[in-house]
């Protein structure tokens, strides 16, 4: 029996969720070691979610439909491919997006998710998480929300063990984040094809993130 979407949207939004998000920092430890001060934590929220995030919510949301409609998903790892330029952001997706597979396999076997990833054996992070929201019986809004707050909250944790910070004041990031991440919901939430996903740029965040995998001094994966 398949839980309540909304509990199924907790669970796939946990940070403590055993598929290897726990490694990631959403971009902030390659920022602050690239020079980003920590009072300026809430504009790389805000940017990524106008790019990063923008781009891996329409995936997922385009997962989802796909899976549902029985259809091929390498094609939509192209597109998310082709707007993820940087092989070193492709490849710390890829690395959590292993663990979101096996985890579909286990928690819904024989499901249409475990189908359209059974055939993959590296899907990117919005592409496995898109495919399980399909069998979680999320619907588009509730997928593209789902990715937004996972990447914001995963940030936001980070920042506890990169930075001197007061935990309230990374809740407080979170909480202000919401007005973003509903505008990234609203801009993707409706999209069916890979071709209508959108393919906006950051590349100072991809500087950062290419400098990153040499550093001597980190904590995190990406």
């Amino acid at each position: 029996m398949l839980p309540h979407p909304e509990f199924a949207a907790m669970l796939l939004a946990d940070g403590r969720l055993p598929v290897g998000g726990h490694t990631q920092s959403s971009g902030l430890e390659p920022a602050l070691l690239g020079g980003l001060e920590p009072r300026d934590v809430p504009s790389l929220v805000a940017t990524r979610l106008r790019t990063v995030v923008l781009v891996d919510a329409a995936t997922a949301v385009v997962a989802r439909h796909r899976t549902l409609a029985g259809l091929p998903l390498d094609d939509l790892q192209l597109a998310w491919a082709a707007r993820t330029p940087s092989e070193v952001v492709r490849a710390a997706s890829i690395a959590v997006g292993r663990g979101q597979r096996r985890l579909a396999q286990r928690l819904w076997p024989g499901s249409a998710a475990a189908s359209a990833l059974a055939p993959m054996p590296a899907p990117a992070r919005p592409v496995a998480v898109g495919a399980m929201a399909a069998a979680a019986g999320l619907d588009g809004a509730r997928t593209a929300r789902l990715v937004a707050y996972d990447d914001v909250q995963s940030l936001c944790a980070a920042a506890l063990k990169l930075c001197p910070l007061d935990p309230v004041e990374t809740t407080e990031w979170l909480l202000h984040a919401g007005p973003g991440i509903e505008e990234v919901v609203a801009a993707v939430a409706h999209l069916t094809e890979p071709d209508g996903i959108p393919a906006p740029s950051a590349p100072l965040l991809e500087q950062w993130q290419h400098a990153h995998p040499t550093h001597p001094r980190r904590l995190f994966s990406a």
